[in-house]
């Protein structure tokens, strides 16, 4: 059991963006302040487009600190996703304005990040609500990220598929091929090239 000052500098990372064929792969990191708790924080993806958009604007009122950074497609096509994921989550680690005490991590591997205490946590964004906290903030950093590429490159319809691959985005690359935001080490996507 953490004592209250070591349960205010806990930090959860999570990431957002691992499947899809473009754009970056986004990290977040959020250290709550269990004086402003925040209710119904869960998995980002078990919660609709406006309830994220709502615990959004909470998380950002309420965290002691948070950060959000990313990985870009060149960097994910020379480092490779994984790689390229944890690379985000710690670059989202360093720029929080309080320095955490310990770092809880989504899934089962750590980035690489010399003088944090750090667990990872399998499934850790429905069980840490700093976690899905993270997860929130970084779902929905990346979806306005693919709106924004929508209309830059809109044959490819980033805002109805957010790059994922769906029937509907392998369709219309291998209409249009790729663009400078695709993720070109994907199959999908190096098969159309």
């Amino acid at each position: 059991m953490y004592d209250q000052l070591i349960a205010k500098t806990i930090a959860g990372v999570d990431e957002a963006g691992r499947g899809p064929l473009a754009g970056s792969v986004v990290a977040a990191a959020v250290i709550l302040d269990d004086a402003n708790p925040i209710a119904g924080l869960t998995d980002s993806k078990r919660l609709s487009a406006s309830q994220r958009c709502t615990l959004e604007l909470e998380i950002k009122q309420k965290a002691l600190a948070w950060a959000i950074a990313e990985s870009s497609n060149e960097e994910i096509d020379q480092i490779n996703i994984l790689q390229a994921s944890l690379q985000a989550m710690k670059r989202a680690v360093i720029q929080l304005s309080h320095r955490p005490q310990l770092v809880l991590v989504d899934g089962n591997r750590l980035p690489d990040l010399s003088g944090y205490e750090m667990q990872a946590i399998v499934k850790g964004d429905l069980s840490e609500p700093c976690i899905s906290a993270a997860s929130i903030l970084a779902k929905e950093f990346r979806d306005r990220q693919m709106l924004v590429l929508d209309t830059i490159y809109p044959q490819y319809e980033f805002a109805r598929h957010k790059g994922y691959p769906t029937a509907l985005h392998r369709e219309l690359l291998k209409q249009h091929g790729a663009c400078p935001v695709h993720r070109l080490s994907f199959k999908p996507v190096r098969d159309v090239c």
